[in-house]
């Protein structure tokens, strides 16, 4: 039985986001939100009936809204905006990005200062509930008078137009409205503009990117605790009375689980007890994960108060104004996603740099070269770190941020834009591609312990964790192809909660 998510435009969480675009969640307007949205739509009739100029209702749009519209055009206009907008390219959105956007969009109208109608809104439900999923391409949004192109094309199947998946099969708007046993909208006025003057491409991206990494900082964090232990790392870096007179709470927050992960384990050592101190891979763990952790919560606080926000062209003000503003534009959450990519590349970065150190025969504590069980004849976990460098180096490249690569629209009436939606698809890439870095360096972790036989010495942690590894990718008696076991293990990095509410 699947649980029913009620929205109120208030409430919504990342979680629940995740479970709905997943498909493990049916979604209902809250009746608060009902009588908002009521109210709302009367406010725009009112000044529409009182002959009152209203952007994008009864003007053009853009440069263009000094334009004014003839009341017998007013719902041409509409629909004119959606085909007009439709214009993305590329891949298509993969299906819970479309859900996530589906469902913050209905958030956002649900907070009832757009002026759409409700038969609008729980159309939008409706395709959640039943599986009616507009194909979306990925490109083309500039992220400022909200993700046009994207909402466009989701919007244009309201209308019985553009494509849809439809269990399984891609097929026209209007067909696939057909076999759900629903019926197109006619927009009216102000309707097309409220569906798509929004930043719900780059914000539902955002938001499972964001589940993501949180489940991939605390992969790299259990991956520091395997490294550590295979290379005999010292933990007198990780003391709580050291890492107090720095006080960054993230910090302090990696140093303090990664010492409960290490509690009971015989292979770590202190100070002085081999030598005096680690490599900055092994030695500055808290510094450096924890910084991407900072990167992590500033994005999850934006994400989660942009999936509650009004993010619309004009604004119907409770007090029957109708203004227009600018809370279309993605900046805030284009620069959240920018900071990201920058925390997690980095999450990434320093796990190759631990696996370079585990193949390493200059730098891994007189372990096999390359972790090879027969070495010279067989060439062991090399060329896995190849494979860690070169996607390092192709998150170096993502990391750029795209929020200052600002450049003018609709004849320089729009003349600063977010380029949101483009950072959004970076960093939800660069997750996956750290996830793929960071089960390397746990796969070269077991390894290592495999060979040095060091089992029976890992504290009960990363023992119970080592294992899971191990389902994914047990210990190599010979040279063979893992890109697989990479792959799988990277993938369930991604979309296991078992870290998060263990140890979150």
């Amino acid at each position: 039985m699947k649980s029913i998510i009620e929205l109120d435009g208030n409430t919504l969480t990342r979680q629940q986001i995740e479970e709905i675009a997943k498909g493990h969640a049916t979604v209902a307007l809250a009746t608060d939100s009902i009588e908002r949205i009521r109210l709302s739509r009367e406010r725009i009739e009112k000044r529409l009936a009182e002959g009152q100029t209203i952007y994008g209702v009864n003007t053009g749009f853009g440069k263009l809204s000094n334009i004014k519209i003839e009341e017998d055009d007013i719902e041409l206009l509409q629909l004119n905006l959606l085909r007009s907008d439709a214009t993305g390219v590329g891949q298509p959105f993969p299906t819970d990005v479309v859900r996530a956007m589906m469902v913050l969009r209905a958030n956002a109208l649900a907070r009832g200062f757009s002026g759409i109608r409700e038969e609008t809104v729980q159309l939008l439900l409706d395709f959640i509930n039943k599986g009616v999923h507009p194909i979306v391409p990925s490109q083309g949004s500039v992220g400022a008078s909200g993700d046009l192109a994207p909402l466009s094309h989701l919007a244009l199947v309201l209308v019985g137009e553009g494509k849809a998946e439809f269990n399984g099969e891609v097929m026209s708007g209007s067909e696939a409205l057909q076999q759900a046993g629903l019926s197109p909208v006619r927009l009216q006025a102000k309707e097309g503009l409220a569906l798509v003057n929004g930043t719900q491409a780059m914000t539902g991206i955002g938001v499972l990117t964001v589940n993501e990494a949180e489940r991939i900082g605390l992969a790299a964090d259990m991956a520091a605790s395997l490294t550590l232990e295979a290379l005999k790392g010292i933990t007198s870096a990780f003391d709580p009375a050291l890492l107090a007179v720095r006080p960054h709470p993230e910090l302090e927050l990696v140093g303090g689980r990664i010492r409960k992960w290490l509690e009971g384990s015989k292979r770590v050592t202190k100070q002085g007890e081999i030598r005096m101190q680690d490599a900055y891979s092994l030695r500055c763990i808290p510094q450096v994960h924890g910084a991407s952790w900072q990167s992590f919560f500033y994005a999850e606080n934006r994400v989660q108060t942009e999936m509650n926000a009004t993010t619309d062209n004009p604004i119907v003000l409770e007090n029957g104004e109708v203004l227009s503003g600018g809370h279309f534009h993605g900046q805030p959450i284009a620069l959240a996603m920018d900071f990201l990519k920058i925390g997690v590349s980095e999450w990434a970065n320093i796990s190759e740099r631990r696996t370079e150190r585990m193949v390493n025969p200059q730098l891994n504590e007189g372990l096999p070269p390359f972790l090879a069980t027969n070495p010279g004849i067989e060439c062991g976990l090399m060329i896995a770190q190849y494979t860690a460098a070169s996607i390092v180096s192709e998150n170096k490249v993502l990391a750029h941020p795209s929020s200052v690569d600002s450049i003018p629209t609709s004849g320089n009436q729009e003349d600063h834009v977010s380029m949101g939606t483009t950072s959004a698809r970076q960093v939800r890439q660069i997750v996956r591609n750290a996830a793929l870095v960071i089960a390397i360096e746990m796969i070269c972790a077991s390894q290592a312990i495999y060979l040095d036989k060091a089992e029976e010495q890992l504290s009960p942690t990363t023992r119970k964790y080592l294992e899971k590894v191990r389902e994914f990718c047990p210990p190599l008696l010979a040279d063979q192809p893992i890109g697989d076991e990479i792959e799988a293990l990277a993938e369930y990095l991604l979309t296991s909660d078992a870290l998060v509410k263990e140890y979150m």
